[in-house]
């Protein structure tokens, strides 16, 4: 079925910055379909092929890209989902999804999230959908046994339908909402529900999601004229530092008086023989009550335990048992077909959200392992990535996974935990845990009215 119009070449060239769009914003299913019905249109030339190479990477396993080939290529048989992409994707339509990229706002509903979710051995999909400024509400469903919905938040943004800022407001509240219930499944809210002993059905809520996720505090970095290298001396001892773990002895706790105390080889919790630690990693400060730690420029990092599920950027660093790892964006694929009017295939990369690289002394790279679709679990044993030679880690470590568009890091019960890299300032609490290189540092602070005798 032909419903080119216009300059071909032009038209296959705008198909191609459309999906483009349309991967980004996370509709991939759209993008595939859009693709193949453009590759399939016209000759099978050098433009065709490319559209197809690339819906085959978005989505290696799609019938729409299979159908797509066969009709390239002159094989028959059933293409009746490329003829419905085809009618779908015509000029007119690309003409519509341009006109959506350039418009700021939006009447009509903003796209949802779509993520399954491992739990106790069961796999549950949470879905985030938006109604629109016309019925504007929320809702998010959790599904169950393939298909069954067993809860259901809602959420009416009536109120706030006027804001300038409209699209992003709704876009963080969907995000939120969707956290909520994944957070809420994972801490055994829905136990209950699930094992049928209640009714779970549609809740509609009034409160803002809560929504316990850890965010990083990003600051400006202290100037050296701020940074205090030694405490003051007979100065009272206002917060210690027990050493848990060293491999190159040194004392047991730390006790620098003062408010401020430098972490670093020049500082006064020095650190000694630990020989990953610079001059000087972070500053810590009391103030207004709360111990807070500043990264200082230079350093190796200085990193702290978490305690619940916490959300990463792309660059982030976190250890897990000896392992320096770092979480990364994927690199766009530079593969394609060759100038030749040959069919372009390769090995088959499934979908993924990030992948996570090992980092070696010195700066030298190690493994990078990519996340399977939108989850990486890291372990001895089992996982994606594993390291079975490391006896600090546990058979399952830790979980990032792409949810809402956030990477979430959750410790799945380890023995020696995840610590994450401190970015901009952290307040911390007593008994939270730190490391330094190879050396763990458990924070301890006074009762309050109270200080160290």
């Amino acid at each position: 079925m032909e419903f080119v119009t216009g300059n071909h070449s032009e038209l296959r060239a705008r198909a191609a910055k459309i999906a483009a769009w349309l991967v980004e914003k996370e509709r991939p299913d759209e993008a595939v379909a859009l693709l193949a019905a453009w590759a399939a249109n016209g000759p099978n030339d050098a433009e065709g092929q490319a559209l197809l190479a690339e819906a085959l990477r978005v989505d290696p396993s799609a019938p729409v890209a299979q159908q797509a080939f066969e009709r390239m290529e002159g094989v028959s048989g059933d293409h009746s989902r490329l003829e419905e992409a085809t009618r779908t994707f015509d000029e007119a339509q690309l003409q519509k999804l341009e006109a959506e990229i350039r418009k700021p706002s939006f009447r009509r509903a903003q796209i949802g999230f779509n993520n399954n979710v491992k739990f106790k051995n069961a796999v549950y999909h949470v879905q985030t959908e938006d109604s629109g400024l016309d019925a504007p509400h929320i809702i998010t469903h959790l599904f169950a046994d393939g298909g069954r919905v067993i809860k259901s938040h809602k959420r009416s943004y009536e109120q706030h339908v006027n804001r300038p800022d409209v699209s992003e407001y709704v876009r963080g509240l969907m995000k939120a909402q969707h956290l909520e219930m994944v957070m809420k499944l994972r801490e055994g809210g829905f136990d209950r529900i699930i094992a049928g002993h209640e009714i779970g059905g549609l809740e509609v809520l009034t409160e803002p999601p809560n929504v316990d996720l850890k965010l990083k505090k990003k600051k400006e970095e202290p100037q050296p004229s701020e940074i205090v290298a030694q405490s003051i001396r007979g100065a009272q001892v206002v917060f210690r530092l027990q050493v848990t773990r060293s491999l190159s002895g040194g004392p047991e706790v730390y006790a620098p008086p003062g408010p401020r105390a430098i972490i670093g080889s020049k500082g006064a919790v020095n650190l000694q023989g630990e020989r990953f630690c610079c001059p000087e990693e972070g500053l810590l400060v009391m103030r207004g009550g709360q111990l807070c730690l500043e990264e200082l420029a230079g350093g190796n990092g200085i990193f702290l335990r978490i305690t619940g599920p916490v959300e990463l950027e792309f660059g982030d660093e976190f250890v897990v048992g000896d392992q320096l790892l770092r979480v990364e964006k994927n690199p766009k694929p530079d593969d394609g077909p060759a100038p030749d009017p040959t069919y372009f295939y390769s090995s088959p990369k499934w979908p993924s959200s990030f992948r996570v690289v090992q980092q070696f002394a010195g700066g030298a790279r190690g493994s990078t392992v990519l996340a399977r679709g939108k989850a990486l679990q890291i372990g001895a044993i089992s996982g994606d990535l594993r390291f079975p030679d490391d006896p600090l880690l546990s058979e399952q470590h830790c979980l990032i996974e792409d949810q809402a568009g956030s990477l979430v890091l959750t410790d799945l019960g380890s023995r020696t935990g995840v610590f994450v890299r401190v970015r901009g300032e952290q307040t911390l609490r007593h008994g939270d845990e730190l490391l330094v290189g190879r050396t763990r540092l458990k924070v301890e602070l006074p009762e309050p009215g109270t200080t160290f005798s």
